[in-house]
């Protein structure tokens, strides 16, 4: 058995044995190279090596977990108990043959990590709902944002919607909350994105001479004086951390984004700390045609600084 992974674009151009070390830290070199010496390691269906580069869109395949090292096994998380499949189940907003869709709350990590046991990952072992095959992952949502998070029921969807998402053939639409109000209603953001030096890849800056090009729109729908603004974000590209970064790039951090907006991206007067931004909506063909259209309801702490801060979304925004 083998499972699939798509390369996303802050994943592009990187070498294939640095994505495992990034997204399977327990998985060891040598495991990589042996698999690459018996065929097993695969990019987009052909034998690779570990030095090859990926980009994005192309489908990695590596072995099962099983049929990793012992010392790669051990590592590994015990068995769900009953209340984190009651937990996993929880998250469904939407369940067809091809997907399932979940509402992530703020907090959970979309993959693990040295030290993070609890992610989406590891819970989705609980919703195969009787299919043969384990769901997988297609895109990512930061730690701290919350919404709409979409997985693949079958290795053949997961390179569907793999396609959909590098070709930029998606709707996503994130709701969140602005420091101050921007001075245009509605304004395009293109700043290209790099990672910042000495951060470990942890932290992404805008860099004009290195930067890899990122474009977002930015709709206000309220505000709060001139204090907060609720806007829409849409991603027109797909760059790690992209609106966090392009939002504090323009002198409005998102409320809550400590990471890159400093003590100034923090509401006094009794509105959560926690970071503001939503993955609300996401729109997206399927395999067998039709469109999938889903929206997620927002979480507890950024409904209730809405409603602390007399805030709406406009009729194009709800």
């Amino acid at each position: 058995m083998s499972r699939a992974f798509t390369v996303e674009e802050a994943d592009d151009g990187i070498r294939l044995d640095r994505w495992v070390k990034r997204h399977l830290p327990d998985v060891p070199f040598v495991a990589v190279a042996k698999w690459a010496r018996t065929g097993r390691l695969r990019l987009d269906g052909a034998p690779a090596r570990p030095g090859d580069r990926i980009h994005a869109g192309q489908t990695i395949t590596l072995p099962e977990a099983d049929d990793r090292p012992p010392r790669a096994r051990a590592r590994e998380s015990p068995p769900l108990s009953p209340d984190e499949e009651a937990f996993a189940r929880s998250l469904v907003l939407h369940r067809s043959d091809h997907a399932l869709v979940l509402n992530k709350p703020p907090g959970l990590a979309t993959q693990g990590g040295t030290g993070t046991m609890a992610h989406v990952d590891r819970l989705l072992e609980a919703l195969r709902f009787g299919a043969r095959e384990r769901p997988r992952l297609v895109h990512r949502l930061d730690r701290d944002t919350s919404g709409v998070l979409l997985v693949a029921r079958s290795a053949r969807a997961a390179a569907f919607f793999s396609q959909r998402f590098a070709q930029r053939d998606t709707r996503k639409i994130y709701w969140a909350l602005l420091m101050g109000v921007p001075r245009l209603p509605d304004l395009r953001v293109e700043l290209p994105i790099a990672r910042q030096p000495g951060t470990g890849g942890e932290k992404m800056q805008v860099d004009e001479a290195r930067g890899s090009p990122a474009v977002s729109r930015i709709r206000v729908m309220d505000r709060a004086g001139d204090r907060v603004a609720f806007a829409e974000l849409r991603p027109i590209t797909g760059r790690t951390h992209q609106l966090r970064v392009h939002a504090a790039a323009i002198g409005h951090p998102i409320v809550g984004d400590g990471k890159y907006g400093g003590r100034a991206a923090f509401l006094t007067g009794g509105v959560s700390r926690k970071l503001h931004l939503h993955a609300r909506r996401l729109v997206i063909d399927l395999p067998e045609g039709g469109r999938l259209d889903v929206t997620a309801p927002l979480p507890a702490h950024f409904a209730q600084s809405l409603e602390l801060l007399g805030l709406e979304p406009d009729s194009e925004g709800a």
